[in-house]
C-alpha cells in the first residue's frame, strides 16, 4: 500500500490511521458517479445530498482522499477565483457587486459547514497580504492592481494598501514597500479538510471507494479494473488529473507546484515575523509565490513551476535540491533570519491550468456530465464553489450560481477552450516561465540598468498574455 503520509505535511500531521476504504468489486446503479474525492468531488456530493437526501451518490476514488492537490495545496482558502476581473469586468455594475458578494463569502460559506459539520481543519480567517518586497516593480505592480480593483467597484473592505508601518503589524519582511490586505481569505490544514468531508459525505449516505482507478468512462457508464457504475450523471472532479480520463486533459493542462515545510519556529522567531492571525502571504511576483504560519507554528512556503512534455502528470514529489532551494531562497529574502532553517518536509502536486486561465462550469444535460475546474491553483475555495454550482446545475435550478461568467450552463465538452497540441504547449509554457525566472533576477539585482529592467518586465508581460 502506498505511503501516503509522505505526501504531504499535511496528510503526515492527521491523527487518524491512513486505512483505505473498500475498492469497487462489483457493478452498480446510481444517480450520480463523481470520479476523485478530492475538494469538488466531496463539495459537490455534499451540497446533493443536502438539498436530495434521496440521491444515490457514489465517489470513485484512484487513491484515497487527499492523494490529489486536495492534500498537498498550500492552504489559502481564498474568497475569489482565477480570472474573476476579467470575467466580471463586462457585466453592469449590480450583477457584479453580486457576483464579488458571492467570490468573497466562499471563506465564510465554508467556515459555516465546518461549524455545522463539526470538522478541525485549523480555519483562521486572517485574511491575505500581497507584499511589495523584493523590488520596487512589486509596488507598482500592485498598486496598479489596485486601482483595477477601483475601477471595478471593490472598495476598501475589499483591498486596502498598507504602507511599509502599517504592514509591519501584520507581517514584517525585509525591504518592505507595502502591500495589499483583503480580509476575503482563511487559511486551512488541507488534509483535515479533505478528510473531515469525506467522513461528512458519508454520513449523509455517499459511498465512497478508494484505490479504484476509473479505466474507462462515457456518457452513463464508468469501469474500474472490478466493477462499474452506471449513473445519470457523471462527475469527472479530477482537476490536474484531467489527462487520466480523455478527453479532458485537452481542457485542464496539469502544471506542479512546490512547496516547503520550516520545523516549528520559536516564539521568539514568531515575534520577529508576525502573522499571529492566520493571514496568508505572498509576495508579487510571476513566480506565484504563498505561505502561511501553521497551527504548529512552522512556516509553509511554495512556487510555482514545471510543465511535463505531453501534460504528463508528475508522479515523484521527491523535490530535487534546486527546488527546494529555490524556494528557501525566495523566504530567505522576505525573512533573512530563516535563511538557514531546518525544512522538515518537501513536497508538490498537480493542478489543473485552463487555456486563456478560465475556469469553468458546466453541465452538458444530454450526455448527463457536470464540470467544474481549471482552478489554476486556486481550488481551495473554488471547488466549493463549483461543488454548490454543479449541485444547482444537476439537480435543475436556475439561481445567482448557476448565472455567473464562469458557468458555461448546458454545453458540451468541446465547447471548452482547449490547448494547442504538442510541442507548441511544451515550447511554449517553457519559454513563458525562463521570462519570468529572467524578470525575476533583473529586477532582483538592484545593480541591473534601468533599460534592462524595463526590458525585462516588458518580455515577461507579454509572455504572460500569450496564455490569456
Amino acid at each position: 500500500m502506498t505511503d501516503w503520509r509522505t505526501i504531504s505535511l499535511w496528510m503526515d500531521q492527521l491523527e487518524q490511521p491512513l486505512r483505505p476504504r473498500p475498492a469497487l468489486g462489483e457493478d452498480l446503479q446510481a444517480d450520480v458517479a463523481i470520479i476523485g474525492a478530492g475538494y469538488t468531488g466531496l463539495w459537490t456530493a455534499y451540497y446533493l445530498k443536502r438539498q436530495a437526501p434521496h440521491l444515490k451518490v457514489v465517489i470513485i476514488e484512484a487513491e484515497t482522499a487527499g492523494f490529489g492537490a486536495s492534500g498537498r495545496n498550500g492552504g489559502w482558502l481564498i474568497g475569489d477565483i482565477l480570472g474573476s476581473a476579467r470575467l466580471l469586468s463586462g457585466l453592469e455594475a449590480e450583477a457584479r457587486h453580486a457576483a464579488y458578494n458571492l467570490l468573497h463569502g466562499i471563506p465564510d460559506e465554508v467556515g459555516h459547514v465546518l461549524q455545522r459539520e463539526s470538522i478541525d481543519c485549523d480555519y483562521r480567517k486572517g485574511g491575505s497580504l500581497y507584499c511589495a518586497a523584493r523590488y520596487p516593480e512589486q509596488e507598482v505592480a500592485l498598486r496598479a492592481q489596485l486601482q483595477d480593483a477601483r475601477k471595478l467597484g471593490l472598495g476598501e473592505d475589499d483591498y486596502r494598501w498598507l504602507a511599509p508601518e502599517e504592514l509591519a503589524g501584520q507581517i514584517r519582511i525585509a525591504n518592505p514597500y507595502g502591500a495589499l490586505f483583503s480580509p476575503h481569505c482563511a487559511t486551512i490544514q488541507p488534509a483535515r479538510l479533505v478528510r473531515g468531508l469525506a467522513e461528512c459525505v458519508e454520513r449523509l449516505g455517499v459511498q465512497i471507494y478508494e484505490q479504484s482507478r476509473v479505466t474507462h468512462w462515457q456518457s452513463g457508464l464508468l469501469r474500474t479494473a472490478q466493477g462499474s457504475v452506471k449513473a445519470d450523471w457523471l462527475v469527472p472532479a479530477v482537476e490536474g488529473y484531467a489527462g487520466s480520463l480523455p478527453p479532458l486533459g485537452r481542457y485542464q493542462l496539469p502544471v506542479q507546484s512546490l512547496i516547503v515545510a520550516t520545523a516549528p519556529l520559536s516564539a521568539a522567531t514568531w515575534a520577529q515575523i508576525g502573522l499571529e492571525h492566520g493571514q496568508a502571504f505572498s509576495e508579487n511576483s510571476r513566480q506565484v509565490t504563498y505561505g502561511q504560519r501553521t497551527a504548529d507554528n512552522r512556516l509553509v512556503f511554495g512556487a510555482r513551476g514545471g510543465y511535463q512534455f505531453g501534460g504528463r502528470l508528475r508522479s515523484d514529489f521527491t523535490l530535487k535540491e534546486h527546488e527546494v532551494e529555490l524556494r528557501r531562497y525566495l523566504f530567505g529574502e522576505l525573512f533573512p533570519q530563516l535563511r538557514n532553517v531546518e525544512l522538515t518536509h518537501a513536497w508538490g502536486g498537480n493542478l489543473g491550468m485552463a487555456r486563456r486561465f478560465h475556469p469553468h462550469m458546466l453541465v452538458d444535460r444530454s450526455a448527463g456530465i457536470a464540470l467544474s475546474g481549471g482552478y489554476g491553483g486556486e481550488g481551495v475555495g473554488a471547488s466549493n464553489l463549483g461543488g454548490r454550482t454543479l449541485a444547482a446545475l444537476i439537480l435543475g435550478q436556475s439561481n445567482e450560481l448557476t448565472q455567473q461568467p464562469w458557468v458555461l450552463g448546458d454545453k458540451p465538452l468541446k465547447n471548452l477552450s482547449g490547448w494547442e497540441p504538442e510541442p507548441l504547449r511544451w515550447l511554449g509554457y517553457n519559454a513563458i516561465i525562463k521570462s519570468f525566472v529572467h524578470e525575476d533576477k533583473v529586477l532582483a539585482r538592484r545593480a541591473s540598468a534601468p533599460w534592462q529592467r524595463k526590458f525585462a518586465g516588458h518580455l515577461a508581460g507579454f509572455m504572460e498574455s500569450l496564455m490569456r
